[in-house]
């Protein structure tokens, strides 16, 4: 409840206490105030008790922390195994570096071709692959038995 007030704040309301009760009041000012607490406390845990007594034996370990959106959305995350499992297999960082390596016009790099004899093979070096597209030149056109059928009626 009271998780931010420093020392400064708190020796402030202690004197601003003093001064405005008086050192002889004080005691019975505080005595009041802590009952005053405890009977707000009293009345809100009767009243989560009756809210769990109404909502039937279901719902007998629901706690009211979970109403807040922040703690329902940090437990659904947490909990939901089709959530961990997706998680686990995207790798944010991958597709990013594939997202800036497509709009910067690089390659992805190519897995290492094998020979017969197992050594490697220089595929894809010299001058080609430093090359980098054009954009402003106009794409070629593919052949005709590479091209993909155009039909009027469907468009």
């Amino acid at each position: 409840m009271f998780n931010d007030i420093g020392a400064l704040e708190l020796v402030t309301i202690v004197v601003l206490a003093i001064l405005i009760f008086g050192p002889e009041k004080l005691p019975k000012v505080i005595q009041d105030v802590s009952g005053f607490i405890r009977k707000i406390r009293a009345f809100s845990e009767s009243a989560k008790q009756d809210i769990r007594s109404e909502l039937g034996p279901e719902f007998k370990d629901f706690e009211f922390e979970d109403l807040n959106p922040k703690t329902f959305i940090r437990k659904q995350l947490t909990e939901n195994e089709d959530l961990q499992e997706i998680r686990s297999t995207f790798d944010l960082r991958k597709e990013l570096t594939e997202v800036t390596d497509a709009v910067n016009g690089h390659e992805p790099a190519p897995a290492p071709v094998t020979a017969g004899n197992g050594t490697a093979a220089a595929a894809g070096t010299g001058p080609d692959l430093l090359k980098k597209p054009d954009l402003l030149k106009k794409p070629e056109v593919p052949a005709a038995d590479r091209r993909t059928p155009f039909d009027a009626d469907a468009t």
